[in-house]
C-alpha cells in the first residue's frame, strides 16, 4: 500500500514535494490544498484533486501524512499546530530561535489528537542539525561552525515579502571566505554572527512604496537580519525574473576538534551541500520524513518529533535487511 501524501500550500516548496513523491515508488499524491482559487492552480499529476485549504479537514481518511508547505514567518506557527489536531504532519520550520517553543505547541497538539508532528526537517534546520549533533558526540572536545550560502533563502526572502509595500525580494546568504578558511585550517576562531556572513537582499518595491522604510524594516528584522551585515538593493521586476529566478544554496557544518590523551591530534569534520534548486532539495527531505512520520503513526507513536528523534532506517524505504547488505 503506498503512502498517501496531501500538500498544504502549492508554492516552490510544494511543487517540489510533488516532483519528490513522484520519485518514490512507495508514495502517492492524494491531494493539493490551496489558499488561491483550486480551479486556478494546475499541478503536474494526473488525476489528483486541487482543493480549498478549509476542505481538508474532511479529508483525513484520504491522507496518511499532510505535508506543509507554508513560510515559516507566519504560516507555520499557525498551520502545524492546527493540522496535527487531524493528520500527521511534516513542516520545515527553520526559525532556529523559535523552534523549542514551536516543538511544544505541536507536542500538546499532536498528543491531543494521537498524531505524529514531525518539524524542522529542512537542510537546516534538518540535515545540517543531525551532522552538528554527531560530529558533537564524536568529538566533544571541540567548536561547531556553520555557514550558509552562497545562496537563496526561502525562508528570509519570504520574510522580505511580507512586508508591507514589497511585491517580490530575493535574499542571498554569503559567508565570510576570511573566516571558512580559518575554520578548515583548525584554527578555531571565535567569531561573531556578523563575522561569518553577509547577506544579499533584492527587492522590487511595489508603485510609491517608502523604499527607505522597507530597507529599515529588512535591516532591523529580528531574528532574520538585525545581527547581520545587510546591503538591499532595489531592482525592476524585469531584473528580478532576468538576473534571479533560481534559487540555488547551499553551505558547510564543521566541527574542528582534538583526539588523543593530550588531545595532540587535530580533527576536521566536513560536511557540505551544494544545491541547485534550494526548495526541491527541502521537498526531498520532507518526504522523506513523512516515510517516518508514517511508520511511526503505524507503531501507535504520537506526539512532536525533530530530526534528532528520527531512527535513519525510518527514512528510507528499503528493508532493514537490505540496508545492513548494501549500505552498512
Amino acid at each position: 500500500m503506498s503512502i498517501r501524501i496531501g500538500i498544504l500550500g502549492y508554492g516552490n516548496l510544494g511543487r517540489g514535494v510533488e516532483c519528490a513523491i513522484k520519485q518514490n515508488p512507495d508514495m502517492e499524491l492524494a491531494a493539493v490544498f490551496t489558499r488561491r482559487a483550486p480551479e486556478s492552480v494546475r499541478i503536474q499529476t494526473q488525476g489528483v484533486p486541487v482543493c480549498r485549504i478549509e476542505d481538508a479537514v474532511q479529508m483525513q481518511d484520504k491522507i496518511d501524512v499532510m505535508i506543509l508547505c507554508g513560510g515559516s514567518a507566519t504560516d507555520l506557527p499557525v498551520q502545524t499546530p492546527e493540522f496535527v489536531q487531524y493528520f500527521n504532519v511534516i513542516d520545515s520550520f527553520d526559525t532556529h530561535a523559535k523552534i523549542p517553543e514551536h516543538f511544544t505547541a505541536v507536542d500538546e497538539a499532536a498528543k491531543k489528537s494521537g498524531k505524529v508532528g514531525i518539524i524542522s526537517c529542512g537542510w537546516d534546520p534538518g540535515m545540517f542539525s543531525l551532522n552538528r549533533l554527531y560530529a558533537n558526540a564524536v568529538l566533544p572536545q571541540g567548536k561547531d561552525y556553520t555557514f550558509w550560502g552562497k545562496g537563496v533563502s526561502q525562508g528570509h526572502s519570504d520574510a522580505i515579502r511580507r512586508i508591507e509595500g514589497v511585491a517580490d525580494a530575493r535574499q542571498y546568504t554569503i559567508p565570510v571566505d576570511e573566516a571558512l578558511a580559518s575554520v578548515r585550517a583548525g584554527e578555531n576562531p571565535e567569531l561573531t554572527t556578523r563575522q561569518k556572513h553577509t547577506r544579499e537582499c533584492f527587492v522590487v518595491a511595489q508603485e510609491g512604496a517608502d523604499k527607505a522604510r522597507i530597507e529599515e524594516e529588512i535591516k532591523t528584522m529580528p531574528n532574520y537580519f538585525d545581527e547581520y551585515d545587510t546591503t538591499v538593493h532595489f531592482i525592476s521586476e524585469e531584473e528580478m525574473k532576468r538576473d534571479h529566478s533560481g534559487i540555488p544554496h547551499g553551505g558547510f557544518v564543521i566541527r574542528s576538534g582534538k583526539t588523543g590523551w593530550n588531545e595532540e591530534f587535530g580533527n576536521v569534520i566536513e560536511y557540505s551541500l551544494k544545491l541547485d534548486s534550494n526548495p526541491a532539495f527541502t521537498s526531498s527531505i520532507l518526504v522523506a520524513f513523512a516515510r517516518a512520520a508514517y511508520r511511526l503513526a503505524e507503531e501507535g507513536q504520537s506526539g512532536c518529533r525533530t530530526v534528532f528523534d528520527i531512527a535513519p532506517a525510518y527514512l528510507s524505504a528499503k528493508s532493514g535487511e537490505e540496508l545492513r547488505r548494501t549500505m552498512l
